[in-house]
């Protein structure tokens, strides 16, 4: 049984890992918000325990023991935040420290309790997809709105960044899941984009565009 140290460090290195592949303890440390040293040792352990594989200057890779220990977290913190979201009227800003929380808890009997209480939801609040109990995936296809072209429709299906400050800041806007959006511009000097979402004309920044995931619906 995992430590909640060593979830964290698993989870984290998931995540990287769907970006990167090979993930650098400093990215690692990074995340983790403390020294490359203390990343070191706990990857020494987290090998030892069969869930990592470490090549010193190489990186770190996550063995199947330890994606499957991974996907797990992942399931349980994606389920707990449906569940405040959807009854307990939590807003998508406010869920992911307290789901930090409760994705520890061991029992999978509620865990799979809560997921068919749920109605087995296939995406949490933020459009990120849930692991059935298998650790399958559902098949999930997007676009980031940076990537639309002018004329291009699309609807809002997800966020890849869920700092408290960023979701609060489109909820702001109006760009939340679910919302149709079209590519009113864009600007050559700093790729900033015109949109028009429910007849109403809003500008974003380039940053804003490239974490927002959208389904195209092709162009008007």
């Amino acid at each position: 049984m995992q430590s909640f140290t060593e979830e964290n460090y698993l989870k984290i290195i998931y995540h990287l890992a769907e970006n990167t592949g090979n993930v650098q303890t400093n990215a690692i440390a990074e995340q983790m918000q403390t020294k490359p040293a203390s990343v070191t040792d706990m990857i020494k352990k987290l090998a030892e325990k069969g869930f990592v594989d470490y090549i010193k200057y190489q990186g770190v890779t996550l063995t199947e023991k330890g994606r499957n220990a991974a996907i797990e977290i992942v399931r349980k913190h994606r389920l707990w935040e449906v569940f405040l979201v959807d009854k307990l009227n939590f807003k998508w800003d406010e869920v992911h420290d307290v789901a930090e929380e409760l994705e520890h808890i061991k029992s999978t009997a509620l865990i799979e309790r809560l997921d068919e209480f749920l109605g087995f939801p296939k995406s949490d609040p933020h459009g990120d997809p849930i692991p059935d109990k298998n650790g399958r995936f559902a098949k999930t296809q997007f676009t980031k709105l940076i990537d639309l072209k002018i004329g291009d429709q699309g609807t809002i299906t997800g966020v890849s960044q869920h700092s408290s400050a960023f979701l609060k800041h489109l909820e702001k806007l109006g760009l939340t899941l679910g919302k149709q959006i079209e590519i009113n511009d864009v600007t050559d000097f700093d790729g900033s984009v015109e949109i028009l979402i429910a007849g109403k004309q809003i500008n974003i920044s380039r940053e804003v565009a490239k974490h927002i995931l959208t389904s195209s619906n092709g162009k008007n």
